[in-house]
């Protein structure tokens, strides 16, 4: 029986540069959805579904990500922050640089910026089996049609080149089941490093698995898309 997963990392050190001017004084993770800070959301979700600890990144205005949520007590869960020089590390470097609070175990890993109503618990109990990482897969936004990865029958994760494959790829969440072995052939390293290429290079070492979710998701990276979830939630609560 796999133990469980009790921590999780929210990315939250993004510059937020296509949300300006919201973001000249607000870090994008304070951004409210609902009348409620987007990474609150993950919190509650993440302390619902049994996760213990939490680490956060921050760059830009992090002192305000501190403030706002403390300690995590109010939520039930602990919450370590890995400050980052201006400019942010990266995907990649972030969590590198996080990996002495993340431990050894497996983690779940959220983009601080993704708007879900995804139930964590069945990712928590996720058993990796040899793989490096676990990715929740998602339909295509309009803004990325493209997508990004082939979910395989057989649960694989794999990057397909051609225009014809494109049409079977679905886009990363930003939401995964992290293996600390996935950062094993860089370390040690220190600097900015994106996750693409690292992930890229364990699918084709074929140590990288997924799930396809169907449920509510949002990229909200940009003041139109921020916009419009808010405008698609109110016409749902009016429903």
């Amino acid at each position: 029986m796999t133990d469980q997963i009790k921590k999780a990392m929210i990315l939250a050190a993004g510059r937020g540069e296509r949300m300006r001017p919201l973001t000249d004084h607000l870090p994008k993770p304070l951004v409210e959805v609902q009348n409620k800070p987007l990474i609150v959301h993950h919190i509650e979700r993440l302390a619902a579904a049994g996760v213990e600890e939490i680490i956060i990144n921050h760059a830009h205005l992090g002192h305000l990500i501190e403030r706002r949520l403390g300690d995590g007590h109010q939520w039930g869960v602990k919450i370590h922050y890995s400050a980052e020089v201006s400019g942010g590390l990266e995907t990649a470097g972030g969590i590198i640089q996080a990996l002495p609070l993340l431990g050894k175990q497996p983690f779940l890993l959220i983009n601080g910026d993704v708007w879900t109503d995804i139930d964590f618990s069945h990712l928590l109990a996720h058993s990796l089996a040899g793989y490096w990482a676990h990715l929740v897969m998602v339909d295509n936004p309009s803004h990325h049609a493209e997508g990004d990865f082939d979910l395989l029958d057989n649960g694989e994760v794999l990057e397909s080149a051609g225009q014809a494959a494109a049409a079977s790829r679905l886009t990363y969440s930003g939401i995964a089941v992290i293996s600390p072995a996935l950062f094993g052939a860089v370390l040690p390293f220190e600097g900015r490093l994106a996750l693409g290429p690292l992930l890229r290079e364990a699918m084709r070492g074929e140590q990288v698995s997924g799930e396809y979710f169907q449920g509510e998701w949002a990229d909200i990276g940009t003041l139109a898309r921020w916009q419009s979830l808010q405008d698609k939630l109110a016409d749902q609560r009016q429903e």
